[in-house]
């Protein structure tokens, strides 16, 4: 598989990773849906699924690899030839097939998880990607644990399995345990000491235990990963995983500092993605959650709505309509400031001078006091 060292690869799990989720369990139809969205959004990869843990699972692959064209359509399994064999008449009818396969790679794995050895875990890995590579010339292959994994050991397990044919390699932080400058170095390290590494594309899998997923992916960026394996609103397992409106919009502001890294993500989809997703898996978002959250783009301090109505660069990075979204809000609350209430009130179509205006303003921090947020109707009552 070649690839293009400057393109950031967006790897989407929300329909595997991301509905592991207890409760966020979708139909096959439902997932054709979110599926087809994803593909207009420009995504590179969808995981469609874990093909031998359901019935339910292998059909949605199945099915997602007629419903899409353009996307590498991406099954899971573990490092077994029944896994690979299920998981590849699977995906028998896709355009682009991958095959994901792996095995743990820190010691706390092959220990207590697989009661094996090193070298066991060694062959089984080799195996596993030979025996995909035999269906797909596509195989991606993971290091589970890898981010508290030997960094020696971890490096040969990828060199073995890259000369085993693998054309992507994941280095899951699946714990979410590192810090980003930690996961850099292992990104670093491999880069430097993997003699073959040149052959596959390294791929960053980070979940979100200690609220550094998104943080430990863009680190793996910084240091050679051209792979993010992310979800829509960063759903997923435990606390979720990397969350790719967050990679996206880190990618675009900061462009230069990755030596211009192009991605397919058309950004002004997230809003709607995100509520789509959100709705359907019935997940809300946390309000102030990065991009998407409901507060995003809301100013309820006087201080900001001031400077930000003056000029919207001081207290914004990013213009609501990157992400899809069609203004920022100013919400007035007793916290706002003359300047938002008079703003509000020439929406409404009020020119209040100085004298009148002062007057209403004493009025709404009496309502805003008591209501804790002021709307419209309001508005038009305390001018009347």
């Amino acid at each position: 598989m070649l690839h293009d060292p400057n393109h950031l690869y967006i790897f989407d799990t929300t329909l595997r990773d991301g509905e592991q989720v207890p409760g966020c369990q979708l139909t096959t139809p439902e997932k054709i849906d979110i599926a087809k969205d994803l593909e207009r959004l420009g995504v590179d990869i969808i995981e469609a699924g874990f093909p031998v843990s359901s019935p339910g699972d292998f059909q949605s692959v199945v099915e997602l690899s007629k419903a899409v064209n353009n996307v590498i359509i991406c099954a899971l399994t573990r490092a077994n030839k029944n896994d690979i064999d299920v998981a590849a008449e699977a995906l028998k009818y896709a355009k682009r097939p991958r095959i994901h396969t792996g095995i743990g790679s820190s010691d706390v794995h092959i220990q207590y998880k697989f009661n094996s050895t090193r070298e066991e875990i060694l062959e089984r890995a080799v195996a596993a990607v030979k025996h995909a590579k035999g269906y797909v010339e596509d195989v991606e292959f993971y290091a589970e644990d890898a981010g508290r994994a030997d960094l020696e050991f971890l490096a040969k397990m990828v060199e073995g399995v890259i000369a085993a044919g693998a054309t992507v390699v994941n280095i899951p932080d699946t714990n979410g345990y590192c810090l980003p400058e930690q996961y850099g170095a292992k990104i670093k390290y491999l880069k430097e000491n993997v003699k073959n590494i040149d052959q596959a594309i390294i791929s960053a899998h980070c979940h979100n235990d200690l609220g550094l997923a998104t943080a430990n992916s863009i680190a793996a960026v910084k240091n050679g990963a051209r792979q993010v394996e992310c979800t829509i609103n960063g759903i997923g397992e435990r606390a979720g995983n990397t969350s790719l409106e967050e990679v996206a919009m880190i990618l675009k502001v900061h462009n230069k500092e990755f030596g211009n890294l192009t991605s397919n993500i058309d950004t002004k989809m997230f809003t709607y993605i995100s509520r789509k997703v959100s709705e359907m898996m019935n997940m809300p978002v946390q309000p102030n959650k990065a991009l998407v959250g409901r507060n995003a783009f809301a100013h309820s301090s006087g201080i900001h709505q001031d400077g930000f109505l003056k000029h919207r660069e001081t207290y914004e990075i990013i213009r609501p309509e990157d992400v899809g979204l069609e203004e920022a809000d100013i919400i007035l609350t007793a916290r706002s400031g003359r300047h938002a209430l008079k703003h509000h009130l020439e929406r409404l179509g009020y020119q209040l001078d100085k004298e009148a205006l002062a007057s209403v303003y004493e009025k709404f921090l009496v309502m805003a006091d008591a209501k804790k947020d002021v709307n419209d109707d309001d508005l038009h009552a305390l001018v009347k």
